[in-house]
């Protein structure tokens, strides 16, 4: 952003987002995982401490193992991935440190340092503490691990829904108005929600997992059928929840990211009445030609729901990605949408004038004569009334503003369609363990690890939906990502990516290898 005229190196642009897509993708690996058995963990201690039966105090302890194992890989990849918005995205970083790095400052200090704290207390304090602390510990390491989730997803979706803020000519940098827009914005709210009941899920479909695993062997009888009691009910109210949430988000998307919302319906001309397209064939291997409008082939729908997701009415008005790019419908704020034409235009107006600006300020080094007072504040003027559309100045052309369609068509499937699934699949569970006889037969209990790998892919599915869903943009409309990076070559990401690679590879094998050793070792019981 210090310098208006670009000279990024195209190839720097795609290797950062690969490293940070990486990393990514790795990390959440971890992360659902560990809010997941932090709940689950805590309601089977709750049990101990309710009953005094030692029995539920060796399951505690059994969960605890595996919580902890996972939660030291997800720590590893986390650190990495805060560190990159400094060595691939420095002008990003620049740009809005002083609104990004607050959340951020605050995970680390408070909400990490706490879990931190007491995931020490919940592992080597069972004879130190009373029961009742003990208790306390491990549900505030779990609540830790929540609030760090929370902070690091307002910092995500602020970059999806900028709020808080104003942007200062004289920094280069925007700057936070509000913390509370901030912190509290609809879209984190929103994303929050929807993100910790989808990691419930995962917790409880890898308790479940491991339980059946266990009755498939035919051992650890009454561990594995107390355990799928506890995380079958988990299971279910967070699938429900999230599948609430869900909609909810898809609510906030429809105002604030029209275009995701397109791309994920493959929508290309809009209407009032739309249908939610439950199956259509949309080429997977390529972008369509949605200018055409052609409708995909094969498409089936729910009518009138995709209008009443987005607008709570049967009849309201979804934008495709034609009329988004064409402009002159009304949206959500009540307001004739521009065309992109006249978006970028603006955007081309707002650089020009901050180019303006500074340069001003630069020859009169602040000695302004009054004539070039008044020239500076009509620059300002023409910044601040064009500011929310400055990202676009550096947009070419339509397919730039385009994110990949059949990405977010189908990733969005895949999620809504396993969340389906594990509503029935709890649902069948907790029938089968209070009536029926859930030891006997096979076939149930493979499906139930089965479904482990299908969970991670609906989680991580949902993430691809929400990150190449806002494509072009860093920030929504505010900053491209070839904006963004740091002024490094390509050659210097590309090292560390296949490092990365190779570490965080090393590190899941790890995991995976010691989480089976623990399983198959199993609990260890008081005497």
């Amino acid at each position: 952003m210090q310098n208006l005229l670009l000279d990024i190196d195209a190839g720097m642009v795609d290797w950062a987002r690969a490293q940070f897509a990486l990393t990514a993708i790795y990390h959440w690996l971890f992360v659902p995982l560990t809010l997941g058995l932090a709940l689950i963990m805590g309601i089977i201690e709750t049990c101990y401490y309710r009953t005094k039966n030692t029995f539920w105090k060796d399951a505690a302890k059994f969960w605890q193992k595996l919580f902890g194992v996972n939660f030291a890989m997800g720590v590893a990849t986390g650190i990495i991935l805060e560190f990159e918005f400094g060595t691939n995205w420095s002008n990003y970083s620049w740009f809005v440190g002083d609104i990004f790095g607050a959340p951020l400052a605050i995970e680390g200090i408070v909400a990490f340092f706490m879990e931190s704290t007491f995931v020490a207390v919940m592992y080597f304090g069972w004879k130190k503490v009373s029961p009742g602390f003990h208790l306390a510990s491990t549900w505030l390491t779990g609540l830790g691990a929540t609030i760090s989730a929370w902070w690091i997803l307002v910092a995500n979706s602020w970059m999806q829904y900028p709020v808080g803020c104003e942007f200062n000519p004289d920094t280069m940098r925007n700057e936070m108005v509000s913390f509370a827009d901030v912190a509290l914005s609809p879209f984190a709210i929103d994303k929050f929600c929807h993100t910790v009941t989808s990691a419930w899920i995962i917790g409880a479909i890898f308790t479940v997992a491991v339980c059946f695993y266990y009755l498939l062997k035919n051992r650890e009888h009454k561990l594995a059928i107390e355990s799928i009691k506890v995380a079958s009910i988990v299971g279910l109210v967070a699938s429900v929840l999230a599948a609430v949430t869900g909609d909810h988000s898809a609510y906030t998307v429809a105002k604030v990211q029209p275009m995701k919302l397109a791309a994920m319906e493959a929508l290309y001309n809009g209407g009032e009445g739309q249908s939610l397209t439950a199956i259509a064939l949309v080429n997977p291997f390529s972008q369509p030609d949605y200018a055409k409008g052609e409708e995909p082939p094969l498409k089936i729908g729910i009518p009138y729901m995709l209008s009443f997701m987005a607008t709570h009415d049967f009849n309201g008005f979804v934008p495709g990605v034609n009329d988004l790019i064409k402009g002159g419908y009304t949206n959500a704020d009540g307001q004739v949408e521009p065309s992109l034409a006249e978006k970028m235009e603006r955007g081309r107006q707002a650089i020009a004038a901050l180019a303006d600006y500074r340069r001003i300020k630069a020859e009169t080094k602040g000695n302004l004569s009054p004539e070039q007072e008044k020239d500076l504040a009509g620059k300002a003027g023409i910044l601040k009334e064009n500011m929310k559309y400055f990202g676009y100045g550096y947009i070419k052309d339509a397919d730039d503003v385009v994110p990949s369609i059949p990405l977010c068509f189908y990733t969005f499937r895949i999620m809504v369609g396993l969340g389906c699934l594990f509503i029935l699949f709890f649902a069948l569970t907790l029938f089968f363990v209070y009536k029926r006889d859930i030891t006997k037969g096979k076939w149930w209990k493979w499906l139930g690890i089965i479904l482990l790998p299908l969970g991670y892919l609906a989680s991580e599915s949902g993430w691809l939906v929400a990150e190449f869903g806002r494509q072009p943009w860093t920030i929504q409309d505010m900053m491209p990502t070839w904006v963004g990076v740091s002024d490094l070559s390509s050659s210097a990401v590309i090292i560390t990516f296949f490092l990365f690679l190779i570490l965080f590879t090393v590190l899941l094998a790890v995991e995976i290898s010691i989480l089976c050793k623990q399983i198959k070792k199993g609990p260890e019981y008081s005497k």
